[in-house]
């Protein structure tokens, strides 16, 4: 296991070091190690308004997949804009453009002439400025709408959002796996676009599907409250919304605005556990911070208390966060900085693709499990059986069908494979030789889902609404893929315990329809809690809403 020791004589000494991933902005002095040559090269184009129109439709056409339509990322896929590229000179970043990354999925544009390479630059750092000085989105590039699509059927166990259908099972074992590049990698992002009024997600028979909430900005992880409050945090504009009671159409009775001013907040902990909290803990992207809570409080009674510090910057900055049962141990999911970054040469990777833990009364933070790529999507506590479970994204870059997300439960002190190896002893090529030593501890997960389909919040159904054989499953958000030529995700899956807290391997697709025939997105699921009356409630931040699944039928 690694040391968490030195992460703070790292921070204080570099700020935050770069992530070698797209290209998002960086603090260090060097963007992805640019030569000073590229920092001292002038953009013939800055500041002429036909370049970055020029710019814009470019981007529409090779940036967007990854990037989105606002340049805010996903995923693994930073933000270009909110001032990640302000410190940045314009050419360090057509050097990387023209460059690229491979192994951490940004491609090599050199193809495209300078001339539309300084254009895409042109437009990517106006996106940052308008974002910063007016307080506005940027103007939105062009929609991209796919054609009908006709591709061929997946092989099984592989699926994709064609064949995602509520009771569905799927059930992927290491021997499914095919040897890695045995697909190209593709760059397919999603084109969000509004739901159609005609379409609305999909449940199983006897289950009914709800718009609890609307109108919400960037809504992401759920957590109900011990007396029955549903708390939501709102990242992008950094604030936790709070929702009360239920009207007889199925929308809260009740909306406050519980904390604002945080930077990029995610998980949610009420601590100690039980009926009775006293805090509520936040895991920023930076930090975790708790505030004074008692049950019923709207807003907060005080300003945050600092907890503990945590890696930032770069890919994936989601910070989950969740209690043991007897409330002496906290535990921290901090994601991969990169892709595939070998943590033995890239300084900003220690002490990353990790679930930390600490002694909330005094926050020392150390290594519970390790060589878990991105699991600040979701960890959770087994009710049942007080074990810790996590929801993780894999790796992209090897193909259609690698590398599985997964569901599992946490070995303390376990190894699962990032980055150099995967599902067991599976060594990633792009790391061929490095830590034999490594493959036989590289433990297999649970439950493994479809590659690519970024699996985040869990939540384990305690709830007495729905039928007995729901008891005690695990309901997992997958907020949909990008590293796949049709997409697979975009959906919320049941993964079945059977009463005893150990899953089999298999999964169901539970709530789908949040893809359109065409391929385009109209929602993409992200948070989910079981409400005090035991429907499900599930974000989606594609659509900035709230749905609740509740059942009435047999």
């Amino acid at each position: 296991m690694r040391s968490f020791s030195d992460l703070f004589l790292l921070f204080a000494a570099t700020i935050l070091l770069p992530a070698v991933l797209l290209f998002a902005a960086d603090v260090d002095t060097k963007f992805h190690n640019a030569p000073a040559s590229a920092k001292a090269t002038k953009n013939p184009y800055q500041g002429q308004d036909a370049a970055a129109q020029a710019g814009k439709r470019l981007y529409a056409s090779n940036c967007l997949s990854c990037h989105g339509k606002m340049g805010k990322g996903t995923g693994n896929v930073p933000s270009l804009v909110d001032g990640k590229l302000d410190s940045v000179a314009p050419g360090e970043v057509f050097w990387f453009v023209t460059k690229g990354d491979k192994d951490n999925g940004m491609p090599s544009w050199a193809a495209l002439p300078a001339k539309q390479r300084w254009q895409i630059v042109t437009y990517v750092k106006s996106m940052g400025t308008s974002q910063n000085s007016q307080g506005a989105s940027a103007p939105a590039p062009p929609d991209m709408s796919t054609s009908k699509l006709k591709a061929a059927p997946p092989t099984p166990p592989f699926t994709d959002f064609r064949y995602e259908k509520p009771g569905t099972v799927h059930q992927i074992t290491v021997n499914d796996l095919p040897q890695p590049y045995a697909t190209q990698s593709a760059e397919n992002g999603p084109k969000l676009v509004a739901r159609p009024d005609n379409v609305w997600p999909a449940a199983p028979a006897g289950f009914k599907v709800e718009l609890y909430a609307s109108g919400l900005d960037n809504p992401r992880t759920l957590r109900t409250a011990p007396n029955g409050d549903i708390f939501l945090t709102e990242s992008d504009p950094g604030r936790i919304r709070v929702f009360r009671g239920l009207t007889s159409d199925g929308k809260p009775e009740q909306s406050a605005i519980f904390a604002s001013g945080l930077k990029q907040p995610y998980g949610l902990a009420f601590y100690p556990p039980g009926p009775d909290p006293q805090w509520l803990y936040v895991g920023n992207t930076n930090e975790v911070v708790r505030f004074p809570y008692h049950n019923g409080d709207l807003k907060a009674s005080g300003a945050p208390e600092h907890i503990a510090d945590l890696p930032a910057g770069g890919g994936h900055w989601t910070r989950a966060v969740a209690f043991s049962q007897d409330g002496k141990k906290l535990f921290v999911a901090v994601g991969s900085g990169s892709n595939v970054d070998d943590p033995d040469t890239s300084p900003r990777e220690k002490n990353r693709a990790d679930i930390l833990v600490c002694d909330p009364s005094n926050c020392t933070l150390s290594v519970y499990a390790y060589g878990i790529r991105n699991a600040g999507g979701g960890i959770a506590v087994n009710p049942e059986t007080g074990e810790l479970w996590c929801s993780v994204n894999e790796r992209d870059g090897l193909g259609d069908n690698l590398v599985p997300d997964y569901i599992t439960h946490v070995q303390e002190g376990g190894f699962y494979g990032w980055p150099w190896w995967y599902m067991g002893g599976h060594q990633d090529p792009r790391h061929q030789g490095k830590h034999p030593e490594l493959k036989d501890k590289a433990i297999v997960p649970d439950v493994l889902l479809q590659p690519h389909n970024a699996s985040l919040e869990l939540a384990f159904y305690e709830g007495q609404q729905f039928p007995a054989e729901y008891k005690g499953d695990i309901f997992a958000s997958e907020h949909g893929s990008w590293n796949k030529a049709v997409r697979v995700g975009y959906e919320v899956i049941r993964v079945p315990l059977h009463q005893k807290g150990d899953a089999s391997g298999d999964y169901e697709d539970f709530l789908t329809g949040f893809v359109l025939p065409d391929g385009n997105v109209w929602g993409r699921p992200v948070g989910v809690t079981v409400a005090a009356d035991g429907s499900l409630l599930v974000s989606d931040d594609g659509s900035n809403s709230i749905w609740r699944v509740s059942y009435s039928g047999k």
